[in-house]
């Protein structure tokens, strides 16, 4: 089974690179061109679709297979958690894609989760036993579960609002990438609240106390702190373009600075 969990981790790495490619070619491909250029361009855009896809089910194989070998859900190592995380920003890049019918979203969250899952390549995969505080595997699940879904949103928006700021407001483009990095936040706030509840939850269970000030929970609270912002900035004074973008890239670089805590501060949420 670990065999095969390796195979699903790897043609999913694979598919990524083959999907950000086509994606990339795609992209600079203008649609105006003719004759065999626009064909390039149309099979390119297919081969980016079915490759995001395929990975997709590959990362979901391996990330089952890894759960029933180690009877628990992507919580105990940074390495199974990275791959959730990329598993994540493919499934709303595909949902945000199709629904706004934007190639670049697409390109966005290949992108994104090629990172991650390099990144994830260079980590240990040996799943270690849990510690006792992680043995809550159900509410554990459904916490980590809630941030996958959560960054992976947040991540669609950050890409959606970095891409903005290099288009011209007049462009009709720009308008919908500034609409859909405000409906990544939704859905992304809505699920950041979520984890940090069930992190209470979870820590008054584990430590007798929901609130320890814990590096990583005051870290989650700055990012719940700055996307409450950047709503609140939205609905009651208007804010939207520019000034919007660049909160929502600051929310994502504190979901950054979160994800990877581990590697700048010691933490009751530890791992390797």
């Amino acid at each position: 089974m670990v065999q095969v969990e390796l195979a699903a981790f790897t043609t999913a790495l694979i598919c990524l690179a083959v999907s950000s490619a086509a994606g990339v070619w795609s992209a600079l491909t203008k649609p105006g061109h003719a004759g065999g250029l626009r064909g390039t361009r149309r099979a390119a855009g297919l081969v980016h679709w079915v490759a995001l896809t395929a990975s997709l089910i590959a990362v979901t194989l391996s990330l089952v297979l890894r759960a029933i070998q180690t009877g628990h859900g992507p919580f105990s190592s940074m390495y199974e958690f990275s791959v959730a995380f990329a598993w994540g920003i493919m499934l709303m890049a595909l949902i945000f894609s199709r629904l706004y019918r934007l190639r670049l979203i697409g390109l966005i969250g290949a992108a994104g989760a090629l990172g991650l899952m390099i990144f994830a390549a260079n980590l240990s995969s040996r799943a270690a036993p849990l510690m006792p505080a992680l043995q809550q595997s159900l509410l554990l699940s459904t916490h980590v579960g809630s941030a996958v879904i959560s960054y992976g949103a947040l991540a669609i928006g950050f890409g959606a609002a970095i891409a903005y700021l290099f288009k011209s407001p007049e462009q009709p483009e720009a308008e919908v990438l500034d609409r859909l990095s405000y409906h990544c936040v939704i859905i992304g706030f809505f699920f950041l609240t979520l984890v940090i509840i069930l992190g209470a939850i979870w820590a008054d269970i584990a430590w007798g106390r929901y609130w320890n000030w814990d590096p990583k929970e005051t870290a989650s609270l700055v990012t719940w702190l700055l996307f409450a912002a950047y709503l609140h900035a939205r609905l009651t004074r208007g804010w939207k373009g520019k000034k919007a973008a660049v909160l929502l890239i600051a929310g994502f670089a504190a979901v950054l600075f979160t994800f990877l805590g581990n590697y700048i501060f010691n933490s009751l949420h530890a791992y390797n």
